[in-house]
């Protein structure tokens, strides 16, 4: 194992410090690529299990060893990602996320808090555990403006948005996800924090079916949550962050009712954060409404610090939907 490695963790831990000693948060990102000085991977804490990505062909283990010599781990899994992972087959796609830890024992799920909610995580899964670490800061920020209010939680993927949502208060949160196993996942976390949503509250499908279906019906929300993958394949229609977003937004402006927000986030690098506010503005004017900026609540620096000079790769805005206008 090199010094060198091992000394990047501990300089990298011991940023993370105040995520380290705040007892309500036990998942965090540890090594976040360039960021910590160590391009190309990525090393998530979720409670005593570790989470180790490669973005490319390099021998995890070093990075492994010192992070279970560092700290008291039961295990450490390792993902290798891909550039799209809603590309890869079946066979691929587990082959790049093996069932078993790179080092330690087998783990089949570990509980974990963020800011004092609870969520389970699948370490041996596939390539997502169940809780993608760089959207708490948006949890945190819908939960505290959630009071009264109803949510839609598009590409929900476990609920955690909704779960963060009812702990604020909300009056609904409906969650609308093409995979049935993850809004049973879903129903799990929000059991972990005494919630009951009702089975009407899991909308299970195409998200783009689920947004029509509602538009014709005149539902109406407070809030719509929009997180999709970079890319994604439906039933009908494929998704592509760099191409898509106007249209989403488009089909979803309709479902917000008026002075209600809109969030919307994408982790995609190569979209950068000009163009994905251009891809709003224009998606709200397709639908005929307005809307005015009202948060970006990004990722945490503490612990998803970007190189010097270069844009974070998540961008998260909130936008709050004016009436429609009349020639609409």
């Amino acid at each position: 194992m090199s010094r060198d490695t091992r000394a990047l963790l501990a300089r990298a831990l011991e940023r993370r410090a105040p995520l380290r000693q705040d007892g309500r948060t036990t998942a965090f990102r540890w090594v976040n690529g360039a960021g910590d000085g160590v391009p190309g991977l990525t090393l998530d804490l979720f409670g005593d299990v570790g989470v180790l990505s490669t973005y490319d062909e390099r021998d995890p283990a070093p990075v492994a060893d010192a992070a279970m010599e560092l700290l008291p781990l039961r295990a450490i899994y390792g993902k290798a990602r891909p550039r799209e992972a809603g590309t890869l087959r079946g066979e691929e796609r587990a082959a790049r996320a093996p069932a078993l830890p790179l080092r330690g024992q087998p783990v089949e799920a570990v509980e974990v808090l963020e800011q004092g909610l609870r969520f389970r995580i699948r370490p041996g899964e596939g390539l997502a555990v169940g809780l993608y670490l760089d959207m708490r800061e948006a949890r945190g920020w819908v939960r505290a403006h959630a009071r009264g209010r109803t949510l839609l939680n598009c590409f929900a993927y476990t609920g955690a948005f909704s779960v963060a949502a009812r702990a604020g208060g909300a009056a609904r949160a409906v969650d609308a996800e093409l995979s049935r196993r993850s809004l049973t996942w879903a129903e799990e976390n929000a059991a972990l924090n005494d919630q009951s949503p009702p089975a009407a509250d899991r909308l299970a499908g195409d998200v783009f079916d689920w947004l029509r279906r509602l538009a014709r019906k005149g539902v109406r929300f407070d809030a719509v949550v929009l997180d999709p993958p970079g890319f994604a394949r439906g039933k009908a229609r494929t998704f592509s962050a760099s191409r898509d977003w106007p249209a989403l937004v488009a089909e979803a402006a309709p479902l917000v009712a008026p002075g209600g927000w809109l969030l919307a986030a994408c982790n995609v690098a190569a979209l950068p954060a000009r163009r994905l506010e251009a891809a709003l503005a224009d998606g709200v004017r397709r639908a005929g409404r307005t809307a005015e900026e009202v948060a970006r609540p990004d990722a945490s620096p503490v612990d998803f610090p970007a190189p010097r000079g270069e844009e974070p790769p998540l961008k998260v805005r909130v936008v709050q939907l004016g009436v429609l206008t009349s020639g609409r």
